[in-house]
């Protein structure tokens, strides 16, 4: 695995990645790295992606936030990635009918992330924003319903409630979305274990409702990734892409994530277990650069919003977590913006690159 631990300047970044780009190129006799039939698609990457870069107000002179949609699109097509799933709100009718003019030169899809309605009166908002979008070519609509559950609630009361509206503000979105012959899929936060979200789908049961599969985020409800993509698969309409490194701490875990292919995550089972399911879905790249996340599993408060603490899954969780735990996680600490915006792009690039060579991932 490459060494990010130091800082790099901008020259350094292009070297490790023209690098590592060779070296992709020149392994075919291993395993892991050789060459992939084409799946006929290609990685397309999650805005949160250039969570620095993509920053509406962020300062860089180098590295200026992408003004739109089509600009991001022309951006990830430089270095061979498929297609976007980015935010949707404030599209008008020349930006629609550019980004769709964009998407069909370079071959590119675009996928939609939005807010579910949180009542009756956001429902024209929402149906608007739905309506826009799909003249744009989207058809897949990424949702979030909750924040980091262990971290934003201190009582299960408070998780029931936050289950209860989620409940409500779905079963609002649906009808909008079968009107539009959409989907609608919901994100596996770090807030709903996978049962949360197959006792929504079940319960709704509709076509226009499904899952936007991230293969990291359940991690830090210790689930195993292979666990929450298998009970989930049925409902995939999208996906939130992650490899991830863990490494175990007093109170619990750190959880980073890092290129694809160099974090503990079988991504070609995980690959092959989506499409089984749904062969249309789409694999979008979610690589949020940043210092690792700390999950307090050992801690009481972490497991204040379940019925009770689950010694069991704990114990068990611990187990892979630590056979998987390796040191000198990824971080951002002592960069400059520019430095940060260099190394998530350095950090998209690889894991396109790999997931070429290695995954099939190539039109």
């Amino acid at each position: 695995m490459l060494d990010f631990s130091r800082r790099m300047d901008r020259r350094t970044a292009i070297v490790k990645l023209a690098a590592t780009a060779s070296f992709l190129g020149l392994a075919p006799s291993l395993p892991a790295l050789s060459h992939a039939a084409s799946r006929g698609k290609r990685l397309g990457i999650v805005i949160h992606s250039y969570a620095f870069r993509g920053s509406r107000n962020q300062k860089s002179k180098q590295y200026p936030p992408f003004k739109d949609a089509v600009e991001l699109l022309e951006h990830v097509s430089t270095y061979g990635a498929g297609g976007v799933q980015t935010r949707t709100s404030d599209w008008d009718k020349p930006l629609t009918r550019q980004i769709r003019k964009t998407c069909d030169q370079l071959g590119l899809f675009i996928e939609g992330t939005i807010s579910a309605p949180r009542s009756e009166n956001d429902l024209d908002r929402f149906e608007k924003e739905i309506a826009t979008a799909k003249e744009a070519g989207v058809n897949v609509f990424r949702t979030a319903m909750g924040g980091r559950r262990y971290e934003d609630f201190h009582h299960r009361h408070e998780w029931l409630e936050l289950k209860k509206r989620s409940w409500k503000r779905i079963r609002l979105a649906e009808s909008i979305v079968r009107k539009h012959k959409v989907q609608l899929a919901v994100e596996n936060h770090k807030d709903w274990e996978a049962k949360d979200l197959i006792e929504f789908m079940d319960g709704i049961g509709s076509e226009y409702l499904g899952v936007t599969i991230d293969t990291g985020n359940s991690i830090s409800l210790l689930e195993h990734p292979d666990e929450t993509v298998g009970r989930l698969a049925k409902y995939g309409a999208t996906t939130h892409i992650k490899d991830m490194v863990v490494q175990e701490y007093e109170d619990g875990f750190l959880l980073s994530e890092v290129p694809v292919g160099q974090g503990f995550l079988n991504m070609k089972s995980i690959f092959n277990t989506l499409e089984k399911r749904n062969p249309d879905i789409q694999f979008c790249l979610e690589m949020i650069t940043r210092n690792p996340l700390k999950v307090p599993c050992k801690t009481r408060g972490y497991w204040e919003t379940f019925k009770s603490q689950d010694t069991s899954k704990l114990a068990h969780a611990l187990k892979w977590i630590r056979a998987n735990s390796q040191e000198n996680l990824p971080s951002v600490a002592g960069k400059t913006l520019d430095e940060k915006i260099e190394y998530e792009e350095l950090n998209n690039t690889l894991s396109v690159k790999y997931a070429e060579k290695a995954l099939g991932l190539k039109g």
